[in-house]
Formats: C-alpha cells, sequence, structure tokens
C-alpha cells in the first residue's frame, strides 16, 4: 500500500474523498423523479496527518498563512486501486483530438502495459482537473480507451498526455471552515485536527 503525504507529514486513515456535484432534484405533478445538474464537480479530500517533530512547524504554517495559495499534492488513490494498479508507464500520450464534455478518452499504449483499475485518480498535462476511472483499461499495444467521470472539462489533443500514480497532483486549496492551528499533548505529540482540502478549478 502506498503512502501518501501533506506537508511532508504521513497522511492517516481514514481518508475521505468527496465528489462534489450540485444536483438538483425535483418532482413532477405524475412523482416522476427529474434531475439536472449544471455540468460543474470538485473533489474534497478530508485527513488527520502524524505530526512528527520535523513536520510540525511546516503543518503549523500551512494552517495559518497563505490559504489563498492554490497547492499541489499527489493525489491519494484508493487502497484496492493501488494493489491492482499494474501499469509499466505512467505518462501516456492521447491518441487523438477530444473535445470537452466526452466521457471516454482513447490513450496510446506504445510504451505501456498493464491495468489500470476503475477508482483510478487521473489528470491530463494540459489542465489542473482530477477525473476517476469509470472501468477497467487494460493496456496491451495500440490504443485503449479509458472511461471517466467526470466529463472532459478541457479539450485534449494528440500533444496532451495521461497523469497517473505519482504524477497525478491534485491542486488544492485549504478549507477555512476548520482552522484550528495546532494542538500540542505533553508539549511532543502535535495536532493540526482534520485538515480539509479543495480541488482548485
Amino acid at each position: 500500500m502506498s503512502v501518501y503525504y501533506y506537508e511532508g507529514a504521513k497522511i492517516l486513515a481514514p481518508l475521505t474523498i468527496t465528489s462534489n456535484e450540485p444536483m438538483f432534484d425535483v418532482d413532477t405533478v405524475s412523482l416522476k423523479k427529474q434531475r439536472a445538474t449544471q455540468n460543474a464537480q470538485r473533489w474534497e479530500v478530508s485527513f488527520g496527518v502524524i505530526a512528527e517533530p520535523s513536520t510540525q512547524v511546516d503543518l503549523f504554517i500551512s494552517s495559518v498563512d497563505n490559504l489563498d495559495t492554490v497547492t499541489t499534492m499527489i493525489m491519494p488513490q484508493l487502497t484496492e486501486v493501488d494493489k491492482l494498479n499494474t501499469l509499466t508507464h505512467t505518462s501516456t500520450a492521447v491518441d487523438g483530438s477530444y473535445s470537452a464534455g466526452v466521457n471516454v478518452v482513447g490513450i496510446s499504449a506504445a510504451t505501456t502495459t498493464g491495468l489500470l483499475p476503475k477508482g483510478s485518480f487521473i489528470k491530463f498535462s494540459n489542465h489542473g482537473k482530477v477525473y476517476v476511472t469509470t472501468s477497467d483499461t487494460t493496456f496491451t499495444s495500440g490504443s485503449a480507451n479509458v472511461n471517466i467521470y467526470p466529463s472532459l472539462r478541457t479539450s485534449i489533443t494528440s500533444s496532451d498526455f495521461m497523469r497517473t500514480g505519482s504524477e497525478c497532483l491534485f491542486t488544492y486549496l485549504r478549507s477555512i471552515d476548520q482552522q484550528t492551528g495546532i494542538t500540542f499533548t505533553d508539549g511532543v505529540l502535535a495536532s493540526v485536527g482534520t485538515i480539509d482540502l479543495i480541488e482548485a478549478l
């Protein structure tokens, strides 16, 4: 299982990854459900960390300063995804041009083999949005289609690449709803409480 870090501190379980996609739900006169969305979505990640002496200062500073600064970290993958992922290459070329709004993207597999399991977080080299794969994709030769959620937010071409694993960086702002600073127990163990990160779109 991979270990993920925030400001140099090890992220602890439980880790919460939430998809925030505003949706409106109404009942018609005939009691049919109708749902509508504005086609907007962002990821929100919450976790605690182990505040070792070597990371306490950075954690404290991150909780009080530069809260309006967009930062990046490796997007944590789900445990089962980490176990099943057998890709031999993490940066693969898009095999054509794809317009914003599509849910399937072709990826060149010339130098890539293995399984990219459903539930893998990925992104593309020309924009910062993180996507999740909705089905297993096996790379052998030629190209493979990758199904994604949400739909593609920015058009991509064959000059762009799919980023996975440690190359899938989550671009975020720290939530200001839970600012707690830092607390100490016996002057040694430190905690910054729950850290809430919001994808910067």
